[in-house]
């Protein structure tokens, strides 16, 4: 520890070795043996080296962060009844939407890795969800997303039903309703911990090295 360090308060110091800017999360080194085992939990399930940082947000919360990974592996990160790129498209127009460029960035490149293709994913972050690079049935799923998170209270049974001659059916359209909703919270509480980006669309573009959340 050097002298500048020494001289911070221990709120100070716990900030300081954490990945977020604002409020220290539950970093895998000081996690306790139930956070832990939540942790591996999640690298087994997933097949990822390192646990990503808005779950060390939820661990601060240790029911929080075993309902969370419940949602995760059982809703948010698989086919439903809407399909894994349809959830990312969604998740990635809110989080732009909603100025998280930690969500942003992270449901871009799944979004990616799902096979979007560049051109949709730029039309998406833009909010330009009359682009050409994205389908009909496409733009109607994410204008509606859109009014989810922006104006919740102005859905309207004629916008499920123009959905639906889009092609959606009602247990889809309910599916967006909840990724729109539960994305846009999870936005929230990654900006006001101080997430930073992990550079992983950059790394996908092959631009620069990922910064992966340890």
């Amino acid at each position: 520890m050097d002298a500048d360090s020494e001289k911070l308060t221990p709120s100070e110091a716990s900030r300081a070795a954490s990945s977020s800017r604002n409020l220290p999360v539950v970093e895998e080194w000081k996690a306790d043996a139930e956070v832990a085992t939540m942790y591996e939990r999640y690298r087994a399930h997933f097949g990822r080296p390192h646990v990503p940082g808005i779950l060390k947000c939820f661990a601060t919360h240790p029911p929080l962060l075993r309902s969370m990974m419940e949602l995760a592996e059982k809703m948010l990160f698989m086919d439903g009844d809407l399909t894994r790129r349809h959830k990312e498209m969604i998740a990635t127009l809110v989080s732009a939407q909603n100025a998280c460029p930690y969500c942003a960035d992270s449901h871009g490149y799944q979004f990616r890795e799902q096979g979007g293709s560049a051109e949709a994913l730029r039309a998406i972050e833009a909010d330009k969800l009359g682009d050409s690079s994205l389908t009909a049935a496409e733009q109607a799923l994410l204008s509606f997303a859109g009014k989810v998170n922006r104006n919740s209270c102005q859905i309207t049974e004629a916008d499920v039903a123009a959905l639906g001659r889009a092609g959606w059916s009602e247990r889809q359209i309910a599916e967006a309703i909840h990724i729109a909703a539960l994305f846009a919270t999870f936005n929230r509480v990654v900006n006001a911990f101080g997430l930073p980006t992990q550079g992983l669309l950059a790394s996908y573009e092959g631009r620069t090295p990922a910064r992966f959340q340890e």
